[in-house]
């Protein structure tokens, strides 16, 4: 079986799988996903590459997991998207698969999808002016927390509190072309719990604590322990994996002052390494193990 990983070099998730497939006698290689090209019309005829990278052959892989996806333009995106879905559609696994991963991707999608099945999910708005972010703010009770649109492990969230801050904010990413996404800011307890889902069964699952940071990423220094989810958090869980329609995902849960649970985001490249570690799991052999039983 020969399994692709389109990751950054000296990933350690990279590594991690590497390392998992080398004790089940597999070969695994890792590409740059920037390099990524496809054929279409006589070039991809006769069995030739329909997507390839400067080295490899991606059509002659088995699988190809999914571990990044490199800030680009919006038809560099676009396009990587696309390039996926032709692989799935030449009969390649793709981990995730590309539908999955454009929802996942996306806050907004997401969120949406998952209201959609029911889903408690904190206030949000997202728009596309300053005007409207600010009417918004005041809406959401002039505590929010701003996300990117597209973003992972933390990165470029903060918490506006002050309306004249929120003003600059809003005017700022207007400016930039962004897109405003606006949750309203959820008192909790100091932890989250996320839940990692593979193959519609949870793996297990952890409390991220942090004292400084409402943010509870382990890659701002959050905290661990393992963490026995209840009936309801593993119902919620699996609720939401199904709504991307994600084959292993991460999905955090979020507890307010009065108990309330809210689904935060489902990560369709989820990080296992604390998770690992937390709880013992070989995610990564756990990974592989279910492309071949597939």
């Amino acid at each position: 079986m020969k399994i692709g990983i389109l990751g950054n070099e000296g990933s350690w998730y990279g590594a991690d799988l590497a390392r998992a497939a080398a004790e089940r006698g597999r070969e695994c290689v890792r590409v740059d996903f920037p390099l990524v090209a496809a054929s279409c019309g006589e070039l991809a005829s006769s069995g030739r590459t329909i997507v390839s990278s400067a080295e490899y052959d991606l059509s002659s892989f088995d699988a190809v997991i999914v571990r990044t996806m490199p800030p680009g333009s919006l038809e560099q995106v676009v396009f990587r998207m696309d390039a996926l879905a032709r692989l799935a559609a030449a009969g390649v696994e793709v981990v995730n698969s590309p539908r999955s991963m454009e929802c996942a991707v996306d806050k907004f999608l997401t969120t949406t999808k998952l209201e959609a099945v029911g889903l408690p999910v904190p206030a949000t708005v997202t728009c596309q002016d300053s005007e409207t972010a600010m009417e918004a703010f005041e809406r959401l009770g002039s505590d929010v927390v701003v996300k990117p649109l597209f973003g992972a492990e933390g990165r470029g969230i903060c918490r506006v509190t002050d309306p004249d801050l929120a003003f600059r904010t809003f005017r700022t990413l207007e400016r930039t072309g962004a897109v405003l996404y606006l949750q309203k800011f959820i008192r909790h307890p100091g932890f989250d719990v996320r839940i990692l889902v593979l193959d519609g069964e949870v793996l297990g699952a952890m409390k991220r604590f942090s004292e400084n940071d409402f943010r509870t990423n382990v890659s701002r220094s959050a905290q661990t322990a393992t963490h026995q989810a209840t009936d309801a958090e593993v119902e919620m869980a699996l609720q939401a994996t199904e709504a991307v329609g994600a084959k292993i995902a991460g999905v955090d849960l979020l507890y307010d002052d009065s108990g309330r649970c809210y689904v935060i985001e489902v990560n369709a490249v989820p990080g296992w390494r604390a998770f690992s570690r937390t709880n013992n799991i070989d995610v990564a052999g756990r990974l592989l193990d279910s492309l071949q039983a597939s």
